[in-house]
């Protein structure tokens, strides 16, 4: 009987991303009926700009648990690659251009340590990332004083909407992100390897396949786009925050997981994490624009993401059964 799960046919992934955009319109065309001026220009555009910092953090979050990986550090790594944009921009005075890869650097350092020490030492991902996520936010706040940092225009331009588009420069490049993370994941050698661990370690050893820099390299990018997303986070507000980031990691889990990748791996889309980011992001849009509470919001977001979960469950279940022995 052979012990290799089959990799997904890329026609059912394109099925299943054109079920999450119709999703995505059905929310829409609710909050449209029961909101309050939701569907307007200037609501798309608020949705849109909140959401790069978590769409680039959901393309490196795609990578590790399509490895069968988890990632519980990447909040606090973005506040501490954050910390070190506000001291090399604040203190320092240098530019964004050299700041942001200061700071994507610290972020990928981050990510390296993870990966080497869950491939190398064998230790689960979940506890590794564990004491990162505390790491990484103690090393925020040491290197801000546990103070926020105002850096204001060299950051803000980021996260500006462009005049007579609306939408934000950090918006557009987080979508140039997605694609290249695609690309990466469908189009390449070191997407199909990532496919093939998460699938089945242990055939992907035998078939050759070197599985420890891979297994490192997607927790180093996960590391280093969680960097790039303290920029983007900081150009909101024009400052960075040591508190940066706190939960974001959730959401990320939460995207990734309603965007069908599965959390036992060896299958997954970057296009779909990215529609459960916006997903994500248009429910509590909306549940906000029809007046519900903080608890409705926690509550049905909740509902939602355990509801995908359960479905990625089924999903799996059905897949083994139907597996030729």
């Amino acid at each position: 009987m052979s012990t290799e799960r089959k990799l997904p046919n890329p026609f059912s992934r394109i099925g299943e991303s054109l079920g999450l955009v119709a999703v995505l319109v059905a929310l829409v065309a609710v909050f449209g009926y029961f909101g309050t001026n939701f569907l307007t220009n200037s609501t798309f555009n608020q949705i849109a700009n909140q959401v790069p910092a978590l769409a680039v953090v959901a393309v490196g979050m795609t990578f590790v648990i399509i490895t069968a990986g988890i990632d519980l550090s990447v909040g606090s790594v973005m506040g501490f690659a954050g910390a070190m944009l506000g001291l090399a921009m604040v203190d320092w005075g240098w530019p964004l251009f050299f700041a942001l890869p200061l700071g994507m650097i610290a972020g990928l350092a981050c990510g390296w340590v993870n990966g080497w020490v869950t491939v190398r030492l064998a230790v689960p991902s979940f506890i590794v990332t564990l004491g990162m996520m505390l790491i990484a936010r103690g090393l925020a706040y040491l290197g801000t004083g546990s103070q926020t940092k105002y850096i204001g225009k060299p950051v803000e331009w980021l996260g500006a909407s462009i005049p007579g588009i609306g939408i934000s420069w950090a918006f557009l490049f987080s979508v140039l992100i997605v694609i290249a993370g695609q690309i990466i994941l469908s189009r390449t050698v070191f997407g199909r390897y990532v496919k093939v661990i998460g699938a089945n370690e242990e055939a992907a050893t035998f078939s050759g396949i070197n599985t420890r820099p891979i297994k490192i390299a997607v927790f180093g990018i996960a590391g280093a786009l969680a960097g790039l997303a303290a920029a983007f986070d900081s150009s909101k507000l024009g400052a960075v925050d040591p508190n940066a980031g706190d939960g974001l990691e959730l959401n990320a889990i939460a995207a990734v997981v309603i965007g069908g990748t599965s959390l036992m791996g060896g299958r997954g889309s970057v296009v779909g994490s990215f529609l459960g980011v916006l997903i994500m992001a248009t429910l509590g849009a909306g549940l906000a624009n029809i007046g519900a509470s903080e608890p409705v919001k926690l509550l049905v977001t909740g509902l939602v993401i355990v509801g995908a979960a359960v479905f990625d469950a089924w999903r799996a279940g059905k897949m083994k059964r139907n597996k030729p022995s």
